[in-house]
């Protein structure tokens, strides 16, 4: 036939391996009418195909290598407007960027739960004493309604829940509401007196995107003490408030609870916490 001996035609299969691509794909893209054989021979059902479509068949190839889907460019072909490409292309790069910053969250949190783990395993015994630098980090907090240190343990997990509902609505990932902590205002804390202020997750950078709420805590040194039950909490506080008295130290901040690790694996009533109680100090350098 004429349109066979075209130099110009290529046959289904020499058309797919040419593109590498398969030819189930060019059977799929004709019958959707995404990319129609330029000769289909009556009798035998063959199709070929004219070389100058390798420029259509790379341009679908390469949409779909950016992730838009076949309805998508099928869309697009139809209408012939550069201006949509564009647009679906911009709406494109920001499902990527979502996607990106909730694989780069995700990473941290795997990350984070393997220092966790490593640090729950060489931790010391609970009441355990001791002077630490603790790099800056970032917190996102929302205020504490309820004095969970009254109220006991069912109030916190009412707080902890609170948090999250915010948070969720403010769409940050799921996976970046683990790190949790509590603070009490240095003037309350100090008399003794144990309101909780804030409660928050902690974050890096990242956090600001997802709100005004942002606090910074000032890298520095903090006199820590560690615990595993939540109901020892302002036992174990005391102690470090009276440690740091009898040292001498000057408190120069808002005492934190860190909830280090929290793995739900022995007791599934309750949470299995582990803690890093917090408090700044600061030191007189005699001359």
């Amino acid at each position: 036939m004429e349109q066979e001996q075209n130099n110009n035609l290529l046959p289904i299969g020499k058309m797919a391996k040419a593109n590498r691509v398969t030819i189930a794909t060019l059977r799929l893209y004709d019958e959707i009418d995404l990319l129609k054989p330029a000769y289909t021979d009556p009798e035998t059902g063959y199709r070929y195909y004219d070389i100058r479509q390798t420029s259509r068949l790379d341009f679908i190839r390469y949409m779909r290598d950016l992730g838009l889907s076949l309805s998508d460019i099928h869309d697009l072909l139809r209408k012939e407007d550069i201006s949509l490409i564009e647009e679906k292309l911009i709406e494109k790069g920001n499902q990527i960027h979502r996607q990106f910053r909730e694989l780069k969250a995700m990473h941290e949190a795997v990350d984070r739960t393997i220092q966790s783990i490593e640090r729950f395993r060489k931790s010391p015994v609970s009441g355990t004493i001791s002077l630490e630098f603790i790099d800056r980090r970032f917190i996102l907090y929302a205020p504490c309604t309820e004095n969970f240190y009254q109220a006991g343990i069912v109030a916190y997990e009412k707080t902890i829940q609170d948090l999250r509902t915010s948070l969720m609505e403010k769409e940050l990932p799921q996976i970046l509401s683990y790190s949790l902590g509590t603070s009490v205002l240095q003037s309350n804390f100090e008399k003794g007196a144990f309101i909780p202020d804030k409660v928050f997750i902690f974050g890096d950078r990242q956090l600001q995107e997802y709100g005004d709420n942002i606090q910074i805590l000032d890298s520095g040194m903090y006199a820590c003490i560690y615990l595993d039950r939540f109901d020892d909490e302002v036992k174990y506080a005391k102690e470090l408030l009276t440690y740091c008295r009898e040292n001498e130290y000057t408190i120069s901040g808002d005492y934190i609870c860190e909830e280090l690790t929290e793995f739900n694996i022995f007791d599934n009533k309750q949470r299995s916490m582990f803690l890093r109680l917090q408090i700044p100090v600061s030191f007189q350098k005699k001359p």
